[in-house]
């Protein structure tokens, strides 16, 4: 078990509630991706919070720090736990990217490796399932090892990704969501 363990319990629990399970299967499987990626948001910020964190995203301003906003770096979803302290830093940064280009979800994932925070993650769209492990090489070729060596060894925390894409409705939401890893001694994504 890893510290990733809990955060992804928390999350098909999210997904599977009432209000959002229906509507997102729905947006998956019309390629419905401003839907989709809508939906998604409010799950991820679910899960922040059962996680105890203060989120920050489109439709969810954040008022815990001095300035007041609903992105921070221009990050989609900043999480922050809770602290008596004005300015937080933040505990995950999550870029939701619903392009059907490679270069859109690696410039995703290149902002939050940029982030020194204990989570990054980047959830993404492909219509088919067999379009995910191509995707995830591509990441890894093009982002994870235009990295110094001794930076992509220093980071901190874990790195996912996340493809989303359209499957067989019986199997919501489990196969829908196929969870990938960086091994920073690799630099490449492991199947999580």
């Amino acid at each position: 078990m890893t510290a990733i363990d809990p955060w992804r319990d928390a999350f098909f629990e999210a997904v599977k509630a009432e209000r959002f399970s229906e509507r997102l299967k729905e947006a998956s499987l019309n390629s419905d991706l401003k839907n989709w990626t809508s939906i998604l948001t409010d799950v991820l910020v679910t899960v922040c919070e059962k996680n105890n964190w203060a989120a920050a995203a489109k439709g969810h301003p954040l008022t815990l720090m001095p300035e007041s906003n609903k992105e921070y770096l221009g990050i989609d979803i900043m999480a922050f736990e809770k602290s008596r302290h004005s300015w937080l830093f933040p505990a995950a940064a999550i870029e939701l990217e619903n392009s059907k280009r490679d270069e859109r979800v690696a410039y995703s994932l290149w902002k939050v490796l940029n982030i020194h925070t204990p989570l990054r993650m980047v959830f993404c769209y492909r219509p088919e399932a067999h379009q995910g492990a191509p995707l995830i090489k591509y990441l890894a070729r093009q982002v994870v090892e235009s990295m110094r060596l001794d930076w992509r060894a220093a980071l901190q925390g874990e790195t996912m990704v996340v493809v989303g894409y359209r499957n067989r409705a019986e199997t919501f939401p489990y196969s829908f969501f196929k969870w990938w890893i960086l091994n920073r001694n690799t630099g490449e994504f492991e199947q999580y």
